[in-house]
């Protein structure tokens, strides 16, 4: 009976502090190079050769929710706050919850690139936090005043060595990183109370990483509200993290375990991918990594997200369509699931 009183009570902490009363499992993308294909022509069909615009095609698909990149001040304009906001009324109209991803830096924001946006890089410590506040109001007050509401931001992107470097780099300076995001947590509940915040870092399956990073966190009273991962097994086999699929996603769904336990948080599978080349068996890999998502990790995992699905199997190997625009049998993981 104490156990039972016990898991109860835990429970009942999880769903105040978090606010986590949606049980719904979310099958999502990220297609923030939409716009851009578009743009260079490329178009995209269904499986029976009908042309769809891409957000209602992964609606078509069996996917509710969509992931979309947010860059400071990027030289092309594509992942801009304005590129944002056009794919977010699309998701907005398809009836698909969003994710928005806040890279805080004018490109590329991962665990080798975390460059600090060129207006910000002569900013003190201090600015800085003041810089990642402003911009993440600004961006999230386009979605508000334009009628949408994100139900989960990431402040970061990949953030397994911190972000804003040098000044924000984890292995360096714990407190800055913690701080910067809070920082970005902070204005984020400014605009959204509700909507979840996320700390994704990459390598879904490497405990010790997560620990490290989160206890980081813990300790300089860095906020959270659900832990983000990735999960490649195709890059996990090539740097020789992991010695093969099976074994990348088995120690994801334990880390999964083991961190939603230790820090009494949801998680979320919010990058993966499989390679394009061998569809039948990215397939097979995908709806594992669905199923064992939904089934086995106590109800703590919240969803997964593919990176990308429809860009073109060249220059991205990742991908889940043919270069004519048409889904392979990968998405038919979503679909059956």
């Amino acid at each position: 009976m104490k156990k039972i009183i016990y898991l109860a009570w835990m429970a009942l902490c999880s769903f105040h502090a978090y606010g986590q009363t949606d049980t719904t499992f979310y099958k999502g993308a990220d297609i923030s190079w939409t716009t851009q294909l578009e743009a260079e022509g490329h178009r995209f069909y269904n499986q029976k050769g009908e042309e769809r615009e891409c957000t209602a095609l992964m609606k078509e698909l069996g996917l509710n929710a969509i992931r979309l990149r947010v860059w400071v001040d990027p030289e092309d304009g594509w992942s801009s706050k304005e590129d944002m906001l056009t794919l977010a009324k699309r998701a907005q109209a398809n009836d698909m919850e969003l994710m928005v991803d806040f890279h805080y830096s004018d490109f590329w924001a991962d665990p080798a690139h975390q460059t600090i946006p060129r207006a910000w890089q002569n900013l003190s410590f201090e600015d800085l936090k003041v810089a990642v506040a402003t911009h993440t109001r600004d961006v999230l007050l386009l979605l508000k005043n334009s009628g949408i509401k994100p139900r989960w931001v990431q402040v970061g992107n990949e953030t397994s060595d911190g972000f804003l470097w040098e000044v924000g780099r984890a292995s360096t300076n714990m407190p800055q990183y913690a701080a910067l995001t809070t920082a970005g947590y902070d204005a984020v509940k400014d605009i959204f109370p509700e909507t979840t915040v996320i700390v994704h870092l990459d390598n879904g399956f490497n405990n010790e990483l997560y620990n490290y990073i989160f206890d980081g966190l813990k300790a300089n009273g860095g906020k959270w509200d659900m832990i983000g991962m990735s999960l490649y097994p195709y890059w996990s086999i090539m740097y020789k993290h992991v010695k093969n699929a099976d074994e990348a996603i088995t120690r994801c769904m334990d880390n999964i375990r083991r961190m939603s336990r230790k820090y009494n948080c949801p998680v979320m599978i919010v990058e993966t991918g499989m390679e394009s080349a061998k569809p039948e068996e990215g397939k097979a890999q995908l709806a594992r990594i669905i199923r064992q998502a939904r089934m086995e990790t106590e109800g703590k995992c919240r969803g997964v997200f593919y990176w990308e699905p429809e860009c073109k199997p060249t220059p991205y190997v990742l991908g889940a369509f043919t270069a004519d625009g048409h889904p392979t049998a990968i998405m038919e993981a979503f679909t059956e699931n």
